[in-house]
């Protein structure tokens, strides 16, 4: 089966799929996409039980898919761009101090938390052998929200704006920061990449270099691309060039070892106000938005088949259930703690929605990135380590499944229960 076959069925069936969600489930198309490629995997599963090919064909078609490979140096890049595109820059100015907190403090809260907790779930209660760094790895690739799911649920969540903007923008840079503090923990369990020893010196500086240098980067390719864009009025050159910025960016920033996701952020931010506003005609507007918004919906789709067919690759022991159901717990309770404390500080010098804890808390929805950390995680791990492994993988689907299914359907009757919900964005 070659790329072309791979790429061919992922269509088809995200296609199929998203038909079936519009016509029958009404779900929004985050949760519908899963939750039907969920239970075509447990399908298939129940199938191999009688007639092992077809989960064997299954299993094949995912194995010629790498999903850390295909979401990080893939479509995250173009996923960021499009959904900062949107995001109004004024709103994110307001809420500039409340989301740096929550993208950095709060990330590394959450990561001690859930790292430390994890530790005592496997190695103190199951017996895993676990040393207490990797599962601050999988704490720090638990912790990050996901914008792509994020984004998705607050189109039709309702929030207050105000709230929106610190959940989305909170979203949009700390799944950078979490990268950065996953590659960094990795670093120290002796797994990355570079070599030499880590300090906290050391630590600082890939912490500048990555997160600081990327949005550096995306600010100065951000730039140059909107200088370009004010030259020209040509809605397809336009266009090729925005499709330009975004992968030869990434791209780039990757090569540099800077932040791809945190560069295109703050270029996407940068188009979508300063772009659209000065150097785009209404007809290039237009058509740019509809190509952005083709790009999103297309790849979202994929990428939540793909979640949902990686229930084919899960380790299934009852072990692992009772790890991955109280992995859920420790990431909402890590969650609010992480988003509590300095919320509740912040409080003391500015207003805050009310409930706001809450809906930060709930509505932190975690998604691909972190299956696709964990996977390569698991690729990294050495047969000493694979009861740990399998664990590590059984318990991040299990967070990210019920945080899209269960807490991404209950945003909204969330917020109408709490007196929060507003008219549905359009």
């Amino acid at each position: 089966m070659d790329l072309f076959d791979v790429g061919a069925a992922l269509i088809v069936l995200a296609a199929l799929f998203s038909y079936l969600n519009h016509r029958w489930l009404r779900l929004p198309a985050t949760i519908g996409l899963m939750a039907l490629a969920l239970a075509f995997s447990l399908g298939v599963l129940l199938v191999g039980l009688a007639v092992p090919a077809v989960r064997e064909g299954a299993v094949s078609l995912l194995a010629h898919v790498d999903f850390d490979d295909t979401l990080m140096n893939g479509m995250l890049g173009l996923l960021l761009f499009a959904g900062a595109l949107h995001v109004d820059l004024e709103d994110l100015r307001e809420q500039a101090g409340v989301i740096a907190v929550l993208s950095t403090i709060g990330v590394l809260l959450s990561t001690f938390l859930t790292g430390g907790l994890a530790w005592l779930l496997l190695d103190g209660l199951l017996g895993v052998p676990a040393p207490f760094v990797l599962c601050l790895v999988f704490g720090a690739l638990i912790a990050p929200t996901d914008p792509i799911a994020v984004l998705g649920i607050l189109k039709t969540a309702g929030a207050p704006r105000s709230l929106s903007t610190k959940i989305a923008g909170e979203s949009l840079f700390n799944d950078g920061i979490g990268v950065v503090v996953f590659l960094t923990l990795l670093g120290v369990a002796g797994l990355g990449a570079g070599h030499g020893e880590v300090t906290a010196g050391s630590v600082a500086r890939t912490f500048a270099q990555e997160a600081l240098g990327g949005a550096a980067f995306g600010l100065a390719i951000g730039w140059m691309a909107y200088r370009l864009l004010r030259s020209v009025d040509a809605y397809t050159v336009e266009i090729l060039l925005s499709l330009a910025l975004v992968m030869g960016g990434y791209s780039v920033a990757q090569a540099l070892h800077l932040s791809g996701p945190i560069a295109m952020v703050v270029a996407g931010l940068l188009i979508g106000n300063q772009g659209r506003s000065h150097a785009m005609s209404d007809q290039t507007r237009d058509h740019l938005d509809l190509f952005w918004e083709l790009i999103d919906e297309i790849l979202n789709a994929v990428l939540f088949v793909l979640i949902g067919l990686e229930v084919l690759i899960l380790p299934f022991e009852a072990k692992w259930l009772v790890a991955g159901l109280a992995a859920i717990v420790i990431a909402l309770m890590a969650r609010g703690i992480a988003v509590g404390v300095p919320v509740r500080l912040m409080s003391l010098r500015r207003s805050f929605t009310p409930h706001a804890v809450k809906m930060l808390t709930w509505g932190g929805l975690r998604g691909g990135i972190s299956v696709a950390l964990v996977l390569s995680l698991r690729s990294l791990l050495g047969p000493e380590h694979a009861a740990l492994s399998d664990a590590l993988l059984f318990m991040t689907y299990c967070v990210v499944a019920f945080s899209i299914l269960v807490q991404g359907l209950t945003v909204g009757p969330l917020l109408k229960r709490l007196g929060l919900r507003e008219e549905p964005q359009a």
